[in-house]
């Protein structure tokens, strides 16, 4: 620690097993001058079974503006300061992203402990693609944002990684299904806990099971994204409505050369850049 301002650490803290604590972060947490925590009464649990005593404060959704400038001014004075969520990764879905903003902007290093992570943990034991993937996190509980997501979720051809409470699960399934359509789905419930689950399945089996059962527990849902092949000949079929004519006028008023647009509409109808030019000729 020789930085002549402090060092922000994000520290993952486990998601459920204890023994997912690194050495580094216990080591970390007895070494810094404070740790910043989500949930004061949450974490002194944790701090207290590694034995770690250093000073805690709250970094919490509520006061994350006002006790950021808090603890930047501490980290610009030379404190080092660990920051904690619940459980997992800080900073990812959760206040944590505001301090690092703020560190960056004032020049602070912040650095990361690794350790567990919910959205990856799920992503690993799915038996979905694991190649390209998008985290959604919890849908907003906004109506219309809420649906603009939906909306642009049912284009996603990466496997998608949503997170749910309990009493919301039966919802957001249902959402799911009347938006994407049926699409396999892996329930990963309580992981790295005692009751943990994987289960995998669709959206519309998932619904007809909760109708009869209630859900417990943390869920990461981790479903299927949209074919590519079905996707893109969708989209051809979109185009295949205009004439040549109106499809090239579409790029051009967005400034496009006429090469450029004429290679475009080549792309969108797969088809070749010389059927285009033909199609424009018998047009005209």
């Amino acid at each position: 620690m020789t930085s002549k301002t402090g060092v922000l650490y994000l520290c993952a803290t486990p998601i459920g097993n204890l023994e997912d604590m690194t050495f580094r972060a216990v080591r970390i947490l007895k070494e810094a001058d404070l740790i910043a925590a989500e949930d004061t009464r949450n974490s002194i649990r944790l701090l207290n079974h590694f034995d770690i005593h250093t000073p805690m404060t709250s970094y919490h959704e509520y006061n994350r503006i006002e006790k950021g400038q808090v603890l930047v001014k501490k980290l610009l004075e030379g404190q080092d300061i660990v920051l904690i969520t619940d459980a997992g990764m800080p900073g990812i879905s959760d206040p944590g992203e505001d301090l690092v903003r703020m560190c960056h902007e004032a020049g602070i290093i912040v650095t990361a402990v690794p350790g567990a992570c919910a959205c990856v943990t799920a992503l690993a034991v799915s038996g979905q693609h694991t190649r390209r993937f998008c985290f959604e996190a919890f849908l907003p509980s906004d109506k219309k944002e809420r649906g603009e997501i939906l909306t642009e979720l049912a284009e996603e051809t990466r496997t998608i990684l949503l997170y749910e409470a309990p009493h919301r699960l039966k919802r957001t399934l249902a959402e799911l299904l009347e938006k994407l359509g049926d699409r396999r789905l892996s329930i990963c419930r309580e992981l790295t806990k005692r009751y943990e689950t994987i289960w995998e399945t669709t959206l519309a089996e998932a619904c007809v099971h909760y109708e009869s059962q209630e859900p417990r527990g943390e869920y990461v849902l981790v479903l299927e994204g949209r074919q590519r092949a079905d996707l893109i000949q969708e989209r051809q079929q979109d185009f295949q409505k205009l004439s040549y004519q109106e499809h090239m006028k579409l790029y051009e008023e967005q400034g496009m050369d006429r090469k450029a647009a004429m290679k475009q509409v080549a792309r969108d109808r797969g088809v070749s850049k010389r059927e285009v030019y033909q199609a424009l000729l018998l047009e005209e």
